[in-house]
């Protein structure tokens, strides 16, 4: 089981994960930091920008899926919107809770959350996209 999920794609789709975390986390970031958006805004515009590349990347290079049909998109698309919300509904409490006794300010927590839910994101995201969304 672990051979089937964790093969080759992994390793690329992990380089890939590289490219599109640095370009989505900056957005996020830039989102929350400068522009004074809240959490769910900041996160939602990561992922809605970082998703539409990641799309691209993952299916040329990843899963060298070669259909370009409506289908591809929507199950890409479902699977983006299910890990993100499991992700950062599960890691703000999370590091809420982890961080609970050191009296960091909400914006030190939050921004501690974004990283914990982006990488959640990412293991949830490769089963998802390998199973579900490029699935041969």
């Amino acid at each position: 089981m672990r051979q089937k999920v964790f093969d080759k794609t992994f390793i690329t789709f992990a380089m890939v994960g590289v490219v599109n975390t640095l370009f989505g986390t900056a957005i996020m970031f830039v989102f929350y930091n400068f522009l004074g958006c809240s959490y769910w805004v900041s996160s939602f515009f990561d992922y809605f920008l970082g998703g539409i590349l990641s799309y691209f990347l993952n299916k040329r290079f990843t899963f060298h899926y070669q259909g370009t049909d409506w289908r591809s998109i929507v199950k890409f698309a479902l699977n983006i919107v299910v890990c993100y919300l499991i992700a950062y509904s599960l890691a703000l409490p999370l590091t809420r809770y982890a961080l609970e006794s050191m009296y960091f300010s909400k914006t030190i927590v939050e921004n501690i959350a974004m990283l914990v839910g982006t990488g959640l994101f990412m293991l949830i995201n490769y089963i998802g996209q390998k199973f579900f969304a490029f699935k041969k």
